[in-house]
C-alpha cells in the first residue's frame, strides 16, 4: 500500500506525537516532537503531544491522550529499540517507524554488524572489549587492543546520536575512551577508523530519497556537531562522482533492508578517500529537528517538512509498517 493510498486510514484520527523519553537523547527527542507536532497541527490534524518523562507511565499517558496512532518521535533506548513498538502493538496502536525486530536489531550495533556482514554490506572491521578486561591494560600484550593501530573508534553498543563515541588518535586515549563508553548502554565496541567523508542516506517509503555529506568544523560528526555548535557544513547532495553516489546509496539501502526496516530511516556511512562506502549504523527513528539530516535531504528532493511528517505518518498504515 502506498502512502497516498493509506491516507484515508489515518486522516481524521487523533494522532499522538510521542517525545521525550528516558534515554540520553531525551533533549533531542523533545525538539523532534515539537517540530512534528507543530507541523501536523498547522496542517489541521487532530494531534496531541505526549512527553514521556521519567516517573510517568507510558501506557497511562497514551490512554489519557486518547490517540489512535502514535507518531513516534522518541530517540534512543526504550523508544528506538523495539520496546515502545512492542508496547504499542500490545495496545493495538499503529506506530510510525520500523517494527519491533528491525528496531531492536538496528539499535544493537553488534547484532547489526553481524547482519551486515552476513548480507555482504560493507562495514568497518570491529571487535568487542570484554567487560572483564581492564581499560588501563587494554593495550598491554594479550589485551583486546594489542593488535589494533590508531586511529580507531570506541563506542557503546546500544546508544545513538554518537553518545559515548570517541575517535582515538593516540594510544594513550584508549583507556579513557573505554571508560567513557562503559558509562553508557551496551557492550564496548571497537571499530577501524575510516578516513574520508561522513555521509548519510535517507530512505522514505522504501525508496532512497538522497544523501548528505556532513563536514564538522572540528573533529568528527559527534553529538555537539549535530545538535549544539551549529557550525557543521551540510552538502546535499554530497559533491561526489555519480558512480560513487550510487554505491553509497546502494550500501545504505542494503543495510536498511538487511535489518528489515520499514517506513523511513537513515543510514550513516563513512566513505574512504577512494570512494568506498562503509556502513556504520541504521537509524530507525532519525531526528526531525532544525539541524536534522532527513528533513534536509527530503527538502532537496522536493518534500517539505510538513509533507514529510504526513508521509511518515501514512507509512504506519502501509503494509509492513511499524
Amino acid at each position: 500500500m502506498k502512502p497516498e493510498e493509506s491516507a484515508a486510514s489515518w486522516q481524521g484520527r487523533r494522532i499522538v506525537v510521542l517525545f521525550g523519553g528516558l534515554s540520553s537523547e531525551r533533549e533531542v527527542s523533545l525538539k523532534t516532537g515539537a517540530g512534528v507536532l507543530a507541523a501536523l497541527l498547522e496542517r489541521g490534524h487532530d494531534a496531541v503531544g505526549v512527553d514521556w518523562a521519567p516517573g510517568t507511565s507510558l501506557p497511562g499517558l497514551l490512554e489519557a491522550a486518547g490517540g489512535e496512532v502514535v507518531w513516534n518521535a522518541l530517540h534512543g533506548t526504550f523508544g528506538e529499540d523495539g520496546a515502545v513498538q512492542g508496547m504499542c502493538a500490545c495496545l493495538g496502536l499503529r506506530c510510525t517507524g520500523s517494527g519491533i525486530l528491525a528496531s531492536a536489531l538496528a539499535m544493537d550495533k553488534v547484532a547489526a554488524k553481524r547482519i551486515f556482514e552476513s548480507h555482504g554490506v560493507p562495514t568497518p572491521r570491529w571487535t568487542l572489549i570484554p567487560r572483564a578486561a581492564s581499560a588501563a591494560a587494554a593495550r598491554a600484550p594479550g589485551g583486546p587492543l594489542a593488535a589494533w593501530a590508531v586511529p580507531l573508534v570506541i563506542k557503546p553498543g546500544n546508544e545513538g546520536s554518537s553518545v559515548g563515541v570517541t575517535v582515538v588518535s593516540d594510544e594513550s586515549g584508549s583507556a579513557p575512551a573505554i571508560t567513557e563508553a562503559r558509562v553508557h548502554r551496551g557492550p564496548t565496541l571497537v571499530e577501524e577508523y575510516i578516513g574520508g567523508h561522513e555521509v548519510s542516506v535517507a530512505v522514505l517509503d522504501g525508496v532512497v530519497i538522497g544523501g548528505c555529506e556532513m563536514r564538522p568544523s572540528k573533529g568528527f560528526y559527534d553529538y555537539e556537531a549535530k545538535y549544539l555548535r551549529g557550525d557543521t557544513e551540510y552538502l546535499v547532495p554530497p559533491p561526489m562522482a555519480a558512480e560513487t553516489l550510487r554505491e553509497i546509496e546502494d550500501a545504505g539501502f542494503r543495510a536498511y533492508r538487511a535489518l528489515g526496516c520499514s517506513g523511513y530511516g537513515r543510514t550513516d556511512l563513512r566513505v574512504d578517500e577512494v570512494g568506498r562506502p562503509f556502513v556504520l549504523e541504521v537509524n530507525t527513528l532519525p531526528g526531525m529537528t532544525g539541524t536534522s539530516l532527513v528533513p534536509k535531504i527530503a527538502r532537496a528532493a522536493g518534500i517539505d517538512y510538513g509533507t514529510l511528517c504526513e508521509r511518515i505518518l501514512a507509512s504506519a498504515f502501509a503494509d509492513g509498517g511499524g
